[in-house]
């Protein structure tokens, strides 16, 4: 489906504009309106999006010797603990702690060799979050009006949801480094946030937080799943907003909030039809997570990192183009008692979450037309690390320079590995891929025109494929 190069921005009634101005009042709250935006006509709920896409960003860095491309026959220092088992494919092997994963490999391929040039995590988020290999010009190590919008503005931007939802999402925390947001698109174009793991400073998913430096004195607070509110405020129903004079009402007595809200925010962010999101069961049961069957909660486990793949699973089915979600809170980054905390704290809840996912969706009927990809911001050093003045036991440190890359669902052919790398996992030998491919196999996949582009505050025109689509895959 080719998606209009340059939306148009839609024109708003004064009523229409007094409504929005309610939604404070009805237990919505700014940050949770300001990013539903009119993007296109609202659609027959009983019609789903073409294509989707949900990107899972590890964040840290998840080591490519103990997930996806192991190395049993390297020497000691490079091998690691961990040993690879069996997929359904003859000679397709993973890590042992990922067996959910390796029983559905007729579901999922690899790109073992995406490549880029920094081994700092600022730097490194800021090129696989944009989809570009060089930094933005007078990059700094925060959030600049200069940096190149981040794929999730992007494809918020140019995909239009459905039922007056956005067209992506980020959750179920922001990551604040430059290449996130919308930067030369304009702040108007900032992804939906949805803060639903405010949670702790450290690692891992609820219940397993953790200190990587194992510090006696120090308990980490748990981290928690906090299911976005979207009920209506209290003596406000369904019924009372369906009465026309009822809401006429209650718009009117709202003027001076909207002029608040005018005051802070770009109004054309904002159309009335954002009282779906109160008065649409279907869809404030998709943010109320734990209103799903235990079964389903069982399956994808509850913690951070289930809740959080659920909520963009259903997300995804009542419209979102795509969900950006963050998991590991910087757990990935094992540069110490590597094997221990991914054994025990990092790869059964990612096992168990991506792998009820894809069944999931597959249950649902969306699992065709959904792309799930998972990458971090880089992949791990080939030698094993000891930084005994930081940690007890030893790890990887950071690599840029290659990383493997998981697909799922969305036409991927099962059993496809694009790429490899060296004998010790060190450097791409074959297909080296770049962040501009792994964007553009996203862009693609939801549709966005070879041709499209977008303009900045000046008119200047910016296309959005940097690079083809990884060849194949799909």
């Amino acid at each position: 489906m080719i998606r209009n190069s340059v939306p148009a921005h839609p024109a708003y009634s004064r009523r229409e504009l007094l409504q929005v101005g309610t939604l404070g009042s009805f237990g919505l709250s700014l940050g949770g309106v300001s990013a539903v935006r009119a993007a296109s006509p609202e659609q027959p709920s009983t019609q789903r999006r073409q294509r989707s896409v949900i990107f899972i960003f590890l964040t840290g860095g998840l080591a490519q010797h103990e997930s996806f491309d192991m190395k049993p026959a390297a020497k000691d220092n490079i091998r690691g603990e961990f040993q690879p088992i069996a997929t359904k494919h003859p000679g397709l092997v993973i890590c042992e702690h990922l067996p959910k994963l390796a029983a559905r490999s007729d579901k999922w391929g690899l790109v073992r060799s995406l490549s880029h040039s920094w081994d700092e995590h600022i730097q490194a988020t800021c090129l696989m979050l944009n989809g570009r290999s060089e930094l933005p010009p007078g990059f700094q190590r925060k959030q600049q009006a200069t940096d190149f919008p981040g794929i999730a503005a992007v494809a918020g931007r140019m995909v239009p949801g459905r039922n007056l939802l956005p067209g992506a999402a980020v959750l179920p925390y922001p990551i604040e480094t430059p290449g996130t947001n919308a930067g030369l698109m304009g702040a108007q174009y900032d992804p939906w946030q949805l803060t639903a793991s405010p949670g702790s400073q450290w690692s891992g998913a609820h219940p397993n937080s953790f200190d990587h430096q194992r510090r006696p004195a120090h308990k980490a607070t748990p981290d928690y799943f906090q299911s976005p509110n979207l009920h209506l405020a209290d003596g406000v129903s369904p019924l009372r907003l369906d009465a026309r004079e009822q809401l006429l009402r209650l718009v009117e007595v709202q003027q001076q909030k909207l002029d608040q809200y005018a005051a802070v925010a770009s109004l054309d962010r904002y159309r009335a039809g954002a009282l779906s999101l109160l008065t649409s069961e279907k869809i404030r049961t998709a943010f109320d997570v734990e209103s799903n069957p235990p079964e389903t909660l069982d399956a994808y486990g509850r913690n951070t990192f289930g809740y959080s793949l659920l909520l963009a699973a259903r997300l995804v089915e009542v419209g979102v183009g795509l969900v950006q979600v963050n998991l590991g809170r910087g757990g990935f980054d094992t540069h110490g008692n590597a094997f221990d905390h991914l054994k025990n704290l990092l790869l059964p809840p990612l096992d168990q979450s991506v792998s009820a996912l894809i069944d999931d969706l597959d249950a649902r009927g969306l699992l065709d037309d959904t792309l799930i990809v998972m990458a971090g911001e880089f992949g791990r050093t080939p030698e094993i690390t000891r930084l005994p003045q930081f940690y007890e036991l030893p790890g990887r440190d950071h690599w840029g320079a290659v990383q493997s890359v998981f697909f799922a669902g969305g036409g991927v052919r099962g059993g496809t590995v694009i790429g490899a790398s060296d004998k010790n996992g060190g450097f791409p030998v074959d297909s080296k891929q770049t962040p501009e491919n792994l964007a553009a196999t996203i862009y693609h996949a939801l549709g966005i025109d070879r041709n499209a582009h977008w303009k900045d505050a000046t008119g200047r025109p910016w296309g959005i494929y940097q690079a083809d689509p990884i060849p194949g895959l799909i």
